[in-house]
């Protein structure tokens, strides 16, 4: 399925990258100065595009010590060697936040700008769809290496979607330029900015199916959420890359090749803002972190629990159909979900709470939701927290993640092997009249099936 929906997507765009640079290259070029700043502007951008935030000192869990738990009742025949585990899960790569899923503004507008571009300085600048995307490859090319040198991850993926999205948006216009149909439509004057912006949205609408289809292929996760949280990042970044594209088109056009750092300014200061504010909000996380960590340290719960529960219960969240906030909330409640236990007098033994009486639970579950609440975490993650004790019925869907994964956590922390695995679900499947939504349980049987929560 994941070579199968990469192809449908890379093979158009390596098409349409080789018809672009073959015909280029067998026809010359057209306006080579406007090439050449395009190409300098779009390959500037890409080269200062945003690397993947990396866990910064990220470590793997030291292996879980045995709790007193029951023994699995399926047990390895005598003289076979013991299935080995396998390895902890960590919290996965933070996502990119709403509005920032770009990670190159300045070449995303600068491509666009270039396919809606008609006229340079007031004379004609037709260029025509196969060297617009000449130009955007070639560009786009040149500027990776940088970024592949600084460490930036995959990027093939970004490149596909910008071929396929700037050939979809020259096809749309630069055909219409030769043959002066703009202005027989009465799309031309002061209505022209209008039908640009139109053309630009419906090029976003194409890059967010694109993108959440390579991601879906990637990741196994549900297309749905995927394209919902692609749609939902569109008013952010995305609107101030469409109006970029628009004026420097318009611009370019009117006033010639220096209206383009001019007008590029503001897209600039804008992602500059877009990365102060997430690194704000990588700073917020890495403090939940640490918050997280306090229970380890006081040797409440067992080295890594918090961080293999909010790896697991994200993935849980994202099989059953949740989007980029309400995943973010998910796993900040999930790494606080046994704060509570920094107020007992007498520790839980090896700090699980599935054995414990449901009046015991319900009271340090509550007993956490307040302490979270003085931590100045949002109301909906200290909510999340004092709830997981409840009746699953009672509970937000949320809240019945983190309660079904943090008892599957325990669950498996003195049974090795696939074996006791397959047990701990079945304890779980076992307590679905009460303690454990079915959804839930089955949504964390598929997301361990496929080999446990993505990186």
């Amino acid at each position: 399925m994941s070579r199968r929906a990469t192809a449908w997507v890379y093979g158009p765009a390596a098409v349409l990258a080789c018809w672009g640079l073959g015909h280029t290259l067998w026809h010359g070029i057209t306006g080579p100065r406007t090439a050449l700043a395009f190409g300098a502007l779009i390959a500037a951008g890409e080269a200062v595009r945003r690397v993947p935030a990396r866990p910064a000192g990220h470590r793997p869990d030291p292996p879980r010590a045995p709790r007193s738990a029951p023994a699995p009742d399926v047990a390895p025949a005598a003289g076979a060697p013991s299935p080995a585990e396998p390895p902890i899960p960590s919290v996965r790569r933070p996502q990119p936040l709403p509005g920032l899923r770009e990670g190159a503004p300045l070449g995303a507008a600068g491509a666009l700008g270039y396919a809606l571009l008609d006229a340079t300085g007031g004379r004609p600048a037709v260029h025509g769809v196969p060297q617009t995307v000449a130009v955007v490859v070639a560009a786009g090319l040149v500027g990776l290496v940088p970024y592949l040198v600084r460490g930036g991850g995959p990027a093939l993926d970004p490149l596909a979607r910008r071929v396929l999205t700037v050939g979809f948006a020259a096809t749309c216009c630069q055909p219409l330029y030769h043959v002066d149909a703009l202005r027989s439509w009465g799309a031309a004057g002061p209505v022209r900015p209008l039908f640009l912006a139109v053309l630009l949205g419906l090029t976003a609408l194409c890059d967010a199916v694109l993108a959440a289809a390579l991601t879906r292929a990637r990741t196994g996760w549900p297309y749905g959420p995927l394209l919902h949280d692609e749609l939902r990042a569109l008013p952010g970044i995305g609107t101030a890359i469409c109006a970029t594209g628009v004026v420097i088109a318009l611009a370019v056009a009117a006033a010639g090749l220096w209206a383009l750092p001019v007008f590029c300014l503001p897209l600039l200061l804008t992602q500059i803002a877009f990365r102060r504010y997430a690194a704000v909000r990588a700073t917020y996380r890495q403090t939940i972190a640490s918050l997280a960590r306090a229970t380890e340290i006081a040797g409440c719960t067992p080295p890594g629990h918090a961080r293999r529960v909010a790896a697991l219960s994200r993935a849980v969240g994202r099989e059953l159909g949740l989007g980029g906030a309400d995943l973010d909330v998910l796993e900040h409640a999930a790494l606080m979900h046994d704060i509570g236990q920094l107020s007992l007098v007498d520790p839980v033994p090896d700090g699980a709470t599935v054995p414990l009486p449901a009046a015991e639970q319900r009271r340090i579950a509550l007993l956490g939701g307040a302490v979270a609440r003085q931590t100045g975490a949002p109301a909906q993650v200290a909510v999340i927290v004092e709830r997981q004790a409840d009746p699953y019925r009672d509970q937000p869907v949320t809240a019945r993640i983190v309660r079904t994964v943090n008892a599957y956590d325990d669950l498996v922390a003195g049974a090795a092997g696939p074996a006791g695995r397959l047990r701990a679900l079945e304890r779980l499947r076992l307590a679905t009249a009460r303690d454990h939504e079915p959804g839930v349980v089955e949504a964390l049987a598929r997301v361990l099936a496929r080999g446990g929560p993505a990186g």
